[in-house]
């Protein structure tokens, strides 16, 4: 009886590490299946990542298009794209026989200089088109309704006195002629064609829709 007991006892102990490989096989299974959730799970992530970028690309493309869209409807524009801002009107500067007249716009040499409104040229040429030396090459721009726009320090003049042009066409490239102290554009908006009629074009453009 004895020796039964011992039989029985040593049957038990071979079957143990066949129970031991089913606690691997199984501990192994469940590795791999938390592994593939994990990327399951981030793949989803990612793709969720992609749609939203992709609908904040899609959103920001049409605010863009509609802004654009709204500019084009104002009458007025900036004369420059891209740009910054540098003296203001009615600054004070050893530069100036009297304050600030306009407002430039800090753009480098070559920079496309636009009509910010249709109408015809009054003045192009050196020597402010007549306005004095210190604009160096310059345009002006009769608007009708007693309103003129400046536009001075250009490297290239692409109109002629005469010529009619509509908002957004090319008129000149900015440069830093006459009495610059570096690379911009000067922009005034006037009363008459004439030196000392000038307003403050940022807030004349304000008024008229455009943020400088």
């Amino acid at each position: 009886m004895v020796l039964g007991a011992g039989a029985a006892f040593a049957a038990g102990t071979a079957d143990a590490p066949q129970a031991s490989n089913l606690v691997t096989t199984t501990t192994a299974d469940s590795v791999a299946q938390q592994a593939a959730a994990q990327g399951k799970a981030a793949k989803h992530k990612a793709e969720e990542a992609k749609k939203k970028a992709a609908a904040a690309k899609k959103k920001a493309a049409a605010k863009k298009k509609a802004a654009a869209k709204r500019a084009a409807k104002l009458p007025w524009e900036t004369p420059v794209h891209k740009y910054e801002l540098s003296a203001s009107f009615g600054n004070d500067g050893s530069r100036w026989a009297h304050k600030h007249s306009g407002q430039d716009f800090a753009v480098p040499i070559g920079t496309k200089v636009e009509a910010a409104h249709s109408g015809t040229i009054v003045k192009a040429g050196p020597n402010g088109g007549g306005d004095g030396p210190a604009y160096g090459n310059a345009i002006v721009i009769s608007h009708g309704n007693g309103t003129y726009s400046q536009y001075a320090h250009l490297s290239k003049i692409d109109v002629h006195i005469g010529q009619h042009v509509k908002k957004g066409e090319k008129i000149a490239l900015s440069g830093n002629t006459g009495n610059s102290s570096g690379p911009h554009l000067h922009f005034e908006i006037r009363t008459t064609p004439n030196y000392g009629s000038a307003v403050n074009p940022v807030v004349f453009l304000h008024k008229h829709g455009i943020n400088v």
